[in-house]
């Protein structure tokens, strides 16, 4: 009984330290021990087997990440199989769906799939005024919260003169791997809601780790100003 115990316990902080690796990755080791209440050697264990089984990676921090000197700290993130093992409901069945809807409707009846698909999140966010900061960066992290509920698993974190939403998990990656048209219904509705232009950056679907996109909190004017 007591073994059946322990391998539950296992189980589900394997399962946590998989969560934490997916929001908030790449992350230290020295992070997920800190978040989550294990010791060096318990991160250490949990690691190695995501790394033997291929569903994780480790990788250097970039220089302007690193705090002080030294060599970057190691930086832990989910692979493309640890993201598969989250699960993409339905995609065969969405595939056929949106095959079919192409050849039925043209490529116009995807388009304006992808835009009311992505409406649909939200569609609860009122739009920001691009030559305010605040309120852009408020709105990107109701953006990102929105795509949380919606299975995105988003975050918001600053960079430079902007701010960086970025989409952990993708539960539709797989069709939007071969339909890249909701990608781009995001971005533009991002745009829209931000009242900036906005620069996606990576996506799952092309095999990145996440979909990042920037979002600037300066205006490209006063760039333009400052530059001159």
């Amino acid at each position: 009984m007591g073994a059946v115990t322990a391998m539950g316990h296992e189980g589900h902080t394997r399962a946590a330290v998989v969560q934490l690796l997916l929001e908030q990755g790449p992350i230290t080791a020295t992070e997920i021990g800190s978040r989550l209440g294990l010791s060096a050697a318990g991160v250490r264990r949990h690691l190695d087997a995501l790394i033997d089984a291929g569903e994780a990676r480790a990788t250097r921090s970039a220089s302007w990440q690193q705090k002080g000197r030294g060599r970057p700290a190691k930086q832990f993130q989910l692979t493309a199989v640890g993201r598969s093992r989250l699960g993409h409901s339905y995609d065969d069945l969405a595939g056929a769906a949106m095959r079919q809807l192409r050849e039925i409707g043209g490529e116009a009846a995807i388009v304006e799939f992808a835009r009311r698909r992505v409406q649909t999140i939200v569609a609860d966010i009122d739009p920001a005024h691009g030559h305010d900061a605040a309120e852009v960066e408020q709105t990107a992290e109701a953006i990102a919260d929105a795509f949380t509920s919606a299975g995105f698993a988003a975050t918001t974190r600053p960079v430079g003169n902007g701010v960086q939403l970025c989409q952990h998990h993708c539960p539709v990656s797989h069709v939007a791997a071969e339909f890249p048209e909701l990608c781009e219904a995001e971005t533009q509705a991002f745009a829209e809601l931000l009242g900036t232009h906005v620069q996606r950056l990576a996506t799952i679907a092309n095999g990145d780790c996440a979909c990042t996109t920037h979002v600037p909190l300066v205006p490209p004017a006063a760039l333009h100003q400052e530059a001159t």
